[in-house]
């Protein structure tokens, strides 16, 4: 009897870099028992039932290198693991997920594969694995699979989860190839991100920041006191008060003049705002309607033109769009409400996901435009005369980009506005005739200033170009030559990791910066345990990049957290190897040769930055060899001063930390200095001296404190007392 089934042994969330990418993924451990036996062009069918499923396949590039490669794998014969990893891909693919990594690799278990997906968010790529596999099955034994079904799945998912996308074009401008700036997402289902690590990150709540006063924040949302500030200033405003019945807002619309506006005070997103309103009847109808809205009512002037939003960030306008007007005409047959599906949701910019840069236009869900045809005699059941126009929304969707068109003058009365209320990111609203030209030529005025504005209009406009409005809000968040990284050392190997990351953590603190360690001991804070060592875990290692107060992290990564996690940041200053023992970690994650182990810990080499360092331990060969792996620099450690790497290493002129004629030695290639007497040393005099892996870790801890730019004097200071023994504070 054959067993011809996928299975789920495990499947890993590697939030981190981790052994495959610097991007997390999924690791899951697949069995496929007798399918082993059933490569893909042994399935009678397989390939047709597949690719009809998944015609998109056809762009999956795979190991061949070009389009349709996965497909000729397909034909040539490949294993049930592999097409789970591209079919994983194309399914968040299809599900707005763009692009992936993707990787299926053989364990020594015959049958059970490692498949490796990219995650950019675990509870979507978790589901698309299932459905993957489910998907997959159903091509192999020749059943039915509605991929339909499945994509429309995953994208309520993607809606659920992931970042939406003003924060979302935020992270990926700071995560750019010229930024490098990593994040953190704050809250699992909501779009505080912070930017940057530590003392130097910065916070952003889709298009808000932690430079936006809260005061100011209050201040956008109530209409009429923005209006009154902005007037006082000079900006032009129109004429309006705040109403408190249906017969207080007629009598402010008489008072004014018609046409009015009536609109709530704190609404948002032109929920509730009726334009053009030119009867007593029409304010008293809209009334309740605006009232619903928000907690009061604002009748004001009505201003001629179409509504613009521009974007001022940092007190600079650096996008403009302008809204448009809809309407239908009519074919003599077909109703008001038929005519708005097919001449404007069929539109396929129309839609009711945030991807989509219009939105889908019902009579029965916005009541303004039920209004505006009501006026004009009809409702959506009516059908109009052929030829004849039937105005739907006056003011719809901000579609249209105008920024190359705003008049120098509007665009500094847009920054004074949002300068006036105190926002440094704002969506300035203003209506006008004509954008190109000033506002006091033609009456026009700013209608409300917006804390926390959409980005997605500017992002993916109905017409005209994109604006980069994330990279516009990164800047004004990051000077240019900021850098949004503390210090960062990462310390991985078989033994020694954590005496190491104690006394560096300690001579950075003795150097005057705020330290935080994450080590196997707990999670201290300059100097002090806040989290016991049954606590620590990825999250409470991260929660040290989180701490505005740090300065500088110091990390251990042993070889199963780096598996089974990833490492909690995604490039380091400097990162730390102190040895390879390779059996001491077989065993699990199908860890088994010393190539596999060797692969675990070169992680933590290829993390460091160009500007940062690789410290190795000289005198154990395996670590020798990831020297060519760092971007940086490479300072080697040892005892004995003539080990072949530190040798070769100070003939060109290299760092490298030793011990000679008693003391501790900072070499620069062919110059040394010490930095201190071992037999000054308290952690030696207490019987260390006699312990190579003792004053080896010593060593480490040197030489990475020397590669972050502490002092001889002050490294000299910090060792010499130094007892690792002495009881942890926790007060």
């Amino acid at each position: 009897m054959t067993n011809k089934t996928i299975d789920f042994l495990n499947v890993l969330h590697l939030r981190g870099p981790n052994i495959w990418t610097y991007r997390a993924v999924l690791e899951a451990w697949v069995d496929i028992h007798d399918l082993e036996d059933c490569p893909s062009n042994v399935i009678p069918g397989f390939y047709e039932r597949l690719t009809a499923m998944l015609p998109t396949l056809i762009e999956h590039r795979c190991s061949i290198g070009e389009r349709g490669g996965f497909l000729q794998r397909l034909r040539d014969g490949t294993w049930p693991g592999h097409i789970l990893e591209h079919v994983t891909l194309e399914l968040q693919n299809l599900a707005g997920m763009s692009g992936g990594f993707g990787k299926a690799r053989e364990t020594s278990l015959r049958g059970v594969y490692k498949v490796v997906i990219r995650a950019w968010q675990k509870e979507v790529s978790l589901e698309a694995l299932h459905m993957g596999r489910d998907l997959l099955m159903a091509a192999i034994e020749g059943r039915p699979y509605d991929v339909d079904a499945a994509v429309a799945r995953l994208r309520e998912l993607v809606d659920d989860y992931m970042l939406g996308p003003s924060t979302r074009s935020i992270v990926e401008a700071a995560a750019d190839k010229d930024r490098r700036i990593p994040y953190i997402r704050l809250l699992a289902e909501g779009n505080l991100v912070q930017l940057g690590y530590g003392a130097r990150q910065r916070r952003i709540w889709t298009a808000e920041t932690d430079r936006t006063p809260a005061i100011a924040e209050s201040i956008s949302r109530e209409k009429d006191l923005t209006k009154t500030l902005l007037a006082s200033c000079g900006v032009p405003v129109p004429e309006g008060r705040i109403v408190t019945d249906v017969e207080d807002a007629i009598e402010a619309a008489d008072d004014i003049g018609y046409p009015v506006v009536v609109k709530p005070s704190d609404g948002n997103h032109a929920r509730g705002v009726f334009t053009n309103i030119n009867t007593p009847e029409e304010v008293a109808s809209t009334f309740p309607l605006a009232q619903a809205e928000g907690s009061e009512v604002m009748v004001e002037r009505f201003i001629k033109g179409a509504e613009h939003r521009l974007l001022v960030v940092g007190g600079r306008m650096v996008a403009a769009n302008k809204g448009d007007m809809v309407s239908v005409v009519g074919d003599g047959r077909s109703t008001i409400d038929a005519l708005i599906d097919t001449q404007i949701n069929s539109d396929p910019r129309r839609g009711d996901e945030h991807e989509f840069p219009l939105y889908r236009i019902t009579l029965d869900r916005f009541p303004a435009a039920q209004m505006e045809v009501s006026r004009q005699g009809y409702s959506g059941s009516s059908i109009p005369p052929e030829g004849q126009e039937v105005m739907i929304v006056r003011t719809s969707n901000m579609a249209f980009d105008v920024t190359d068109e705003v008049h120098p003058d509007t665009a500094e009365l847009a920054c004074l506005a949002a300068r006036i209320v105190g926002l440094d990111i704002a969506g300035v609203d203003l209506v006008c005739e004509d954008i190109t030209k000033p506002l006091a030529e033609q009456g026009g005025a700013i209608v409300e200033v917006n804390a926390g504005p959409s980005l997605l209009m500017h992002l993916k406009p109905g017409v005209g170009q994109p604006r980069p409005v994330g990279e516009a809000i990164v800047a004004h968040l990051f000077e240019k030559d900021s850098d949004a990284r503390i210090p960062v050392v990462g310390i991985t190997g078989s033994r020694g990791k954590t005496p190491v990351a104690r006394l560096l953590a300690h001579l950075l603190r003795l150097s005057g910066q705020y330290t935080g360690l994450a080590c196997s001991e707990g999670v201290f804070l300059d100097g002090r345990q806040v989290e016991k060592a049954e606590r620590t875990n990825w999250d409470a290692a991260e929660r040290v990049l989180m701490n505005r107060s740090v300065e500088a992290a110091v990390f251990e990564n042993s070889c199963r957290s780096i598996l089974a996690d990833g490492t909690v940041y995604d490039r380091c200053q400097v990162g730390i190897v102190t040895n390879i023992d390779p059996e001491l970690h077989y065993g699990e994650f199908y860890i088994d040769s010393p190539e596999k182990v060797w692969n675990v810990f070169r992680t933590q080499i290829d993390l460091v930055l160009g500007e940062g360092a690789a410290v190795l331990n000289a005198e154990d060969p395996a670590v020798v060899e990831m020297a060519s792996l760092s971007d940086g620099e490479v300072i080697f450690y040892g005892i004995d001063p003539q080990a072949e790497a530190i040798v070769a290493h100070r003939a060109e002129g290299k760092r490298a930390v030793f011990v000679q004629e008693g003391a501790i030695m900072l070499a620069v290639g062919d110059k040394a200095e010490p930095v201190a007497r071992l037999a000054k040393i308290a952690m030696l005099a207490k019987g260390g001296i006699d312990q190579p892996g003792v004053l080896s870790n010593l060593l480490a801890a040197v030489a990475g404190a020397w590669a972050l730019g502490v002092a001889p004097a002050m490294i000299r200071a910090g060792v010499k007392p130094y007892d690792p023994t002495a009881p942890l504070r926790n007060d």
